[in-house]
């Protein structure tokens, strides 16, 4: 009948690409083979300026920061020399040091080596020089107990992101690996820093991209082969998603996009996709021959009958995904594009691949039913029938569960230290906890203050100044209130280390200038590289600054790192306001990025989501021509991913990276589902059904058909829980938990509405 085999246009669409079956495969290995060479060229762009978007107030301040004080990644080493005050312990740090600062890609050094004081700087007894010098670096290269020593070991400056290449992103990982295996070979020794973080991060996410990706396809292949006990319906899913695969890459790297934090996850978002599409062409194809028709007939009906839906599904996973390119943050934005690119080449795979693997030769032509289907086609009848007969207690039940669930929405938290994105036995929070510990903060961050001329003693006043009210911020500690910013460090410090004279008995006179200029012209001999890191002129504009370098305490909750930035900011802007070039006091540093990363992209999620919902209600509206049936599509499939949230918020689990995107990503994933079940459900009505037999047909085929499916996409999915970096473990366990709920909200939501509002009337798109 025609309602059994689509529309003319789908049937007639079908003979084609069943007839030239041959011909569609070799253009299939033409675009394998090219895309394989071109893939080879993709990139993986490690800069955070990537992470934001380009027009971003957060960046300018930064990008600042880079060209007027030269590199501001820094790589904290530290050991233990309980002789560290002795003519010895300070041969071995100058030694450690020399050392570090001959490594390629290290810049400059600094440590209580250093000093112009030289041996006379362990002389705290009797040199009162000596006790400002050692109290200016506690907490900064040395700790309080006199016994933790400290390298800060100055990256060199790589180019923009724009201009960012393999060989710098290899060179500057070489970099840090070798100061890590000098380091570890000291007592206790050990390195910390945000370029140690952001390295190790993207080794693991450059690592887990493929690994996953390759996991949660064997993963879901071997479930189709469990359940269909077919080689060759493993050969062709698979087969799909290694074209798709390749294919989006290649296209990528033709683009000239880069792979960046979130999209390691791409491997495995195709792989869902394709493998969920082809389950859907399994079990149709399974029906058509157990109704005796040949292989080539079958394949015809099956992409007759599937063709619109999944076309359908594909477009909604576009929609899905395309919706985070509104997102401000950089790798979410590209991720956005990336899985949307990747979704519409599911589609150009299955349609070149798919006719002919399915129908070439005999050999283990036909998947099987799977082991205890009979019991599972009882169960689904069940469930229909009870809906049929009770829809508004079963709406009720979901819908007070969806009540209390959301709102647990306004109690989320966001988790902002980065290190957290490490699981517990990775070498990175170990190495902050001991920062921490005995330096007291690794949250790296800087004020840049813009001055007129040479430093003077009227800006060092003001410097100092600012500096008072910086380390007066205090926060709610364990024990009472405690200072917020663990160290305060400028150009000021360095002046009243070295000068006889306090910057109290300075003034704004010749001789004190003088004294100021003096102090200086001896820091740029004695302190080359400090002086350096605390006065710039910007190439830009030849615009002279002054930096001021705090530390404060990177493993603290969300709230107090907003609280202590904001204290800064408001301090800053009331020190040194804007000037009559339109010139003010800056705050940045990676403190500052890393703390609003994840607050922007949990700000935009909900953006996203209700782009999404929007882009697919649109979408179905005009693909069903009604959008009441667009609505009760997206219930199902719209309450669990607000059910999964509010469980969050409820429990008190913070908001990482990876559950920022599970909103948008999952909608576009699992309404797939509620398009396979409205079309086969209208497709019975328009043949005449009543409605109880429409829902109990659509529930035996689609229902049949999305259970299978989604246990082989929660299956692949469980892959990204085994990844090191935290962020892909939550997107892994809540589209997990997501999809399940989907299965659940289309297995009894969706025929719950369909039963309540079938729209006998609305013309059936096909």
């Amino acid at each position: 009948m025609e309602h059994e085999v689509g529309g003319t246009f789908s049937a007639s669409l079908a003979g084609v690409l069943v007839r030239r079956r041959g011909l569609l495969a070799a253009v299939g290995l033409v675009l394998a083979v090219f895309s394989v060479g071109q893939a080879s060229r993709l990139e993986f762009s490690r800069s955070i300026e990537t992470m934001f978007d380009r027009g971003d107030p957060a960046l300018p301040p930064y990008r600042r920061l880079g060209r007027t004080f030269g590199s501001s990644e820094v790589v904290l080493a530290i050991y233990d020399d309980p002789q560290l005050f002795t003519p010895a312990g300070l041969d071995r740090l100058r030694e450690h040091s020399r050392r570090l600062a001959a490594i390629d890609g290290v810049a400059s050094t600094m440590s209580l080596a250093d000093t112009p004081l030289g041996d006379r700087v362990i002389d705290l007894e009797t040199s009162p020089a000596a006790r400002r010098l050692v109290k200016l670096m506690e907490g900064y290269a040395i700790g309080a107990d006199h016994r933790t020593a400290g390298i800060v070991a100055v990256l060199e400056s790589t180019a923009s992101a724009e201009a960012d290449v393999r060989g710098e992103a290899a060179s500057r990982a070489a970099a840090i690996d070798a100061i890590r295996d000098l380091v570890g070979q000291l007592p206790g020794g050990l390195v910390a820093g945000e370029p140690v973080m952001m390295r190790d991060g993207f080794a693991l996410l450059q690592r887990d991209g493929n690994l996953l990706g390759t996991a949660a396809g064997l993963l879901a292949a071997g479930v189709l082969l469990v359940l269909f006990r077919s080689v060759r319906w493993v050969i062709v899913p698979l087969a799909v998603v290694l074209l798709a695969l390749w294919s989006t890459r290649g296209l990528l790297a033709v683009a000239g996009l880069k792979l960046t934090m979130v999209s390691t996850m791409l491997s495995a978002m195709i792989t869902v996709v394709g493998i969920a599409t082809v389950t859907h062409l399994i079990v149709e194809f399974r029906r058509q021959r157990e109704q005796g028709f040949s292989s080539v007939v079958a394949m015809e009906r099956t992409l007759a009958v599937l063709l619109w839906p999944v076309a359908g599904a594909i477009a909604t996973d576009m929609i899905g995904f395309g919706a985070l390119v509104a997102s401000r943050v950089g790798p979410v934005h590209d991720f956005g594009i990336m899985t949307a690119l990747g979704a519409a080449m599911v589609l150009v795979a299955v349609l070149l691949v798919v006719p002919f693997l399915a129908v070439a030769g005999r050999l283990d032509a036909d998947p099987r039913r799977v082991p205890g289907e009979g019991a599972l086609e009882r169960a689904l009848d069940r469930v229909v029938r009870r809906i049929v007969r009770r829809p508004a207690s079963t709406l009720a039940v979901a819908g007070c569960l969806a009540a209390v669930a959301m709102l647990g929405i306004p109690r989320l938290e966001v988790e902002t230290d980065f290190t957290k994105n490490f699981r517990a036995s990775s070498p990175i929070p170990a190495a902050y906890d001991r920062v921490e510990t005995r330096l007291g903060g690794a949250g790296v961050w800087d004020v840049l203050v813009p001055i007129e001329g040479d430093v003077d003693a009227a800006t060092l006043v003001a410097i100092d100044r600012l500096e008072s009210r910086l380390r007066a911020i205090e926060v709610a500690g364990p024990e009472g209130p405690r200072p917020a910013l663990t160290k305060v460090m400028s150009v000021a410090d360095l002046v009243a280390a070295v000068s006889p004279l306090s910057l109290e008995r300075l003034s704004d006179s010749a001789l004190g200038n003088w004294l100021v200029g003096k102090s200086v012209a001896v820091m740029r001999d004695r302190l080359p590289g400090m002086t350096r890191a605390v006065i710039g002129r910007d190439p830009a504009d030849g615009s002279t600054w002054l930096r001021v370098m705090l530390r404060a305490r990177e493993r603290q909750p969300a709230e107090a790192k907003r609280a202590i930035i904001d204290e800064v900011r408001e301090v800053v802007a009331g020190e040194f306001p804007a000037d009559a070039g339109g010139r003010a006091g800056e705050v940045t540093g990676f403190f500052v990025l890393l703390a609003s990363l994840v607050e922007r992209m949990v700000a935009d999620q909900w953006l996203t989501f209700t782009l999404a919902a929007l882009g697919i209600f649109v979408m179905l509206s005009l693909a069903f021509r009604s959008p009441l049936i667009a609505a009760v599509a997206l219930v199902p499939n719209a309450l669990p991913i607000l059910l999964v949230l509010g469980l969050l918020g409820w429990i008190g689990r913070p908001v990482n990276m990876g559950t920022a995107m599970i909103a948008a990503v999952s909608m576009g994933l699992s309404v797939d589902s509620s398009i396979h079940y409205v079309t086969a459900f209208r497709r019975r009505l328009d043949g005449g059904q009543a409605v109880a037999a429409a829902l109990a047909a659509a529930h035996q085929t689609a229902g049949r058909a999305i259970v299978f499916s989604t246990l082989a996409l929660v299956v692949g999915f469980l892959a990204l829980c085994t990844s090191s970096f935290i962020p892909t473990v939550s997107f892994g366990a809540l589209s997990c938990l997501t999809l399940a709920g989907g299965l659940a909200g289309n297995l009894v939501v969706l025929p719950v509405l369909l039963s309540l509002f079938p729209c006998r009337n609305c013309a059936e798109s096909r």
